[in-house]
């Protein structure tokens, strides 16, 4: 098991998968904006936005299958779980793919 510094536990071929996820969502390809949509879908849909899963079909297996590992890995989590240890990354993917949602998120209250 791999254990991130907030003591959730991914099973090694998932975090992998989601390592591998990461990366791709922060190169500049048109597969990257689908990783990205799910990634970003995982940490907030209502404000992210969702992922549409006709995008599995616009992405290399190997890809589709890192999410689907990633996915199942969720599905059978007791409680709700976020890569919390990871928020800087996904901040940075937020930044690139969500500009104007990372805009507002920084402007003085």
């Amino acid at each position: 098991m791999a254990k991130t510094r907030e003591g959730l536990e991914m099973d090694e071929p998932t975090w992998a998968a989601f390592q591998r996820l990461l990366k791709i969502a922060r190169s500049d390809t048109g597969q990257a904006r689908r990783v990205a949509n799910f990634i970003l879908a995982w940490w907030n849909a209502e404000s992210l936005g969702g992922f549409d899963i006709a995008d599995l079909f616009a992405v290399d297996r190997k890809i589709a299958a890192d999410m689907a590992v990633v996915f199942s890995w969720l599905a059978r989590q007791d409680d709700a779980v976020y890569a919390t240890e990871h928020r800087a990354e996904i901040e940075a993917i937020i930044a690139e793919w969500r500009p104007e949602v990372w805009a507002r998120s920084n402007e003085p209250a």
